[in-house]
């Protein structure tokens, strides 16, 4: 008789959202336990173990509850976007310091290449952009063409495959519908996954990652950008596939493949060395 296996844990942050409460019903429903942690500190029996887990939260809670029990996440590096042929983006992207894009006279979309350290907007001018004083001048920020996006669909992908898409943004607003429901309109899920595929096909990309997508005014589909899929709003995505995504971007240090560790956050990338 073989042994049994046991399935993952899922660890949720303190804080209750209405996405972690659905991918813990997901997890229950494929029988897989759940823990809410109550602190950035994980439970003393998990530091070191080696139980298969599974992190749904926000980035820093994220990697701080990895890094305690010996865990790597995958996800797009900070430079994928500015790497992918201009016939997926359809715009001028670039990464840069902060500093060197306040010498860009805008209008340009900047945001902080990782985490939020001041809001990504479309900014007019370099006195628009934070001072030195507020942000540090050598942080790298993504700069972009702006362009009017009409429709943004979220991608959760598992290897190379999309596992669940659902429109987020419409128009300049939330696309949710009155009932509740996130709905394509007519073509737009065919069309959404046509273009993903051929990004799929097209670039290299992580395990498991959230692409996000959309229609351009003055080009048409375009991709947003890259997340990680392991604390990414799920709007209208099935939860049990966004958690099947998360679980495949979990790994152990010693068990990464060597295409797997290009898909290591520089910030870990660092302390592994």
């Amino acid at each position: 008789m073989e042994a049994s296996i046991d399935p993952p844990l899922v660890l949720l942050a303190p804080r209750v959202t209405d996405d972690s409460v659905r991918i813990w019903k997901a997890a229950i429903d494929v029988r897989w336990p759940v823990q809410r942690l109550a602190s950035w500190r994980v439970p003393a029996d998990l530091v070191g173990s080696n139980r298969d887990c599974v992190i749904y939260a926000e980035p820093l809670f994220a990697e701080a509850v990895a890094d305690q029990i010996g865990l790597i996440l995958l996800e797009p590096p900070p430079d994928w976007l500015p790497g992918l042929p201009e016939r997926f983006v359809q715009r001028k992207v670039f990464s840069t310091t902060l500093a060197e894009a306040r010498k860009i006279h805008g209008p340009y979309f900047v945001k902080p290449a990782e985490g939020k350290v001041f809001e990504a907007r479309v900014y007019g001018g370099p006195d628009e952009l934070p001072d030195s004083s507020q942000v540090d001048d050598g942080l790298t920020v993504l700069v972009s063409e702006p362009v009017t996006w009409q429709l943004e669909v979220r991608c959760f992908v598992l290897n190379g495959r999309v596992a669940t898409l659902s429109p987020y943004w419409r128009a300049g607003q939330l696309a949710e519908a009155v009932d509740g429901s996130w709905p394509f309109h007519h073509g737009e899920e065919a069309q959404a996954l046509e273009f993903a595929r051929m990004v799929l096909e097209g670039v290299a990309v992580p395990p498991a990652f959230v692409l996000d997508i959309g229609i351009t005014a003055e080009r048409g589909w375009a991709v947003v950008e890259g997340n990680p899929c392991w604390g990414a709003g799920l709007y209208g995505c099935t939860p049990r596939e966004a958690l099947h995504t998360a679980r495949r971007a979990v790994r152990r240090q010693a068990a990464l493949t060597e295409n797997e560790k290009n898909w290591v956050s520089p910030r870990v990338r660092a302390r592994l060395r």
